[in-house]
């Protein structure tokens, strides 16, 4: 079974940034498209950005222009640099496969006040 490992979350404020990481166990990183995702509280999991295996990048429009994803296959992780962070980026932030395995890791909280 892969584990997901997300880190870097924390507390910013109204236009801050962060760079939160995804550690992923297992030799087939490489092979897996990957996102990441975020939960608001009351609120469904949804998707933000999503990197494939040819690095092809597809993002939320509510992130568009404001988040970057990335992989470093080497280190079987995946990056989320978050720029101009504002409330409602507030969320568990977590990354996962695309499709998603059967589990999910414990996520990383992302704060943002105004």
């Amino acid at each position: 079974q892969v584990q997901l490992v997300e880190s870097g979350g924390g507390s910013v404020q109204t236009g801050g940034s962060l760079r939160l990481s995804c550690a992923a166990s297992g030799r087939t990183f490489s092979s897996y498209t990957m996102a990441w995702f975020r939960q608001a509280p009351g609120k469904e999991r949804e998707m933000v950005a999503r990197i494939s295996t040819d690095g092809t990048l597809n993002y939320a429009d509510s992130v568009k222009g404001r988040f970057t994803i990335s992989r470093d296959n080497a280190k079987n992780t995946v990056y989320l640099q978050m720029n101009s962070l504002n409330p409602e980026d507030t969320a568990v932030y977590y990354c996962n496969r695309v499709p998603p395995f059967g589990y999910w890791g414990q996520g990383t909280q992302v704060t943002v006040s105004s």
